[in-house]
């Protein structure tokens, strides 16, 4: 019952994505309501829809990385089991995140992508950061982590370099208020540090062993 739980909660960001698309009869103008359960969309839909997907693509790879650190300090083993799932929801709002700034900003025209890719820094970033979570999320299954054996957990540390991307990404991306990104980007440091601590102790461990 715990998986489809995390599944049907992981919907939920895109849930209120759509109820705030189909709230609003023109997308492209301002929708907002009053109220505590209301679904806005701001001022400027198209930007609050590629902003929320980026957002929840970098939530979900911090949980995913959280996972490590609550095992080994809470003792918490079974989180182990929603690893796999979190991180392809992260590629999942990625993906989200790329289509949306594509149907929403580039006029659907693959130059426009190639223009950008090339001319803006942090789309560079971002699209790099997308590309390389394509083989880890074709890699999520039990058939792949068996027949890539070793090379499996290999490929997927890549993620630890792709979260510092992400939050250069971000960090470029924003043109003013930094907070966000210096508060995630010190999430993603303690998250790494932790990781970096744990195999140097170890390694210790073997040693004296």
């Amino acid at each position: 019952m715990a998986k489809p739980t995390v599944f049907a909660s992981a919907l939920i960001p895109l849930l209120l994505l759509i109820l705030g698309v189909m709230g609003s009869q023109d997308p492209s103008q301002a929708y907002s309501t009053e109220g505590f359960f209301s679904i806005g969309l701001g001022a400027d839909p198209q930007k609050y829809i590629v902003h929320k997907t980026g957002a929840w693509a970098l939530k979900f790879l911090l949980i995913s990385l959280a996972i490590t650190p609550l095992r080994h300090l809470a003792n918490w083993n079974h989180l182990i089991k929603f690893r796999r799932m979190l991180g392809l929801f992260c590629f999942f709002y990625a993906s989200l995140h790329l289509a949306s700034y594509y149907l929403l900003y580039l006029e659907q025209d693959l130059r426009n992508v190639v223009s950008d890719i090339v001319k803006r820094p942090y789309i560079t970033l971002g699209f790099m950061a997308w590309l390389a979570l394509v083989p880890l999320a074709l890699t999520s299954t039990q058939y792949m982590m068996k027949k890539l054996g070793k090379n499996w957990l290999k490929l997927h540390r890549m993620i630890y370099g792709i979260s510092i991307v992400v939050i250069i990404h971000y960090w470029w991306q924003v043109k003013s208020d930094i907070n966000e990104p210096i508060l995630y980007g010190l999430i993603v440091l303690l998250l790494l540090g932790y990781r970096y601590w744990l195999a140097k102790v170890t390694k210790i461990k073997k040693f004296k062993g």
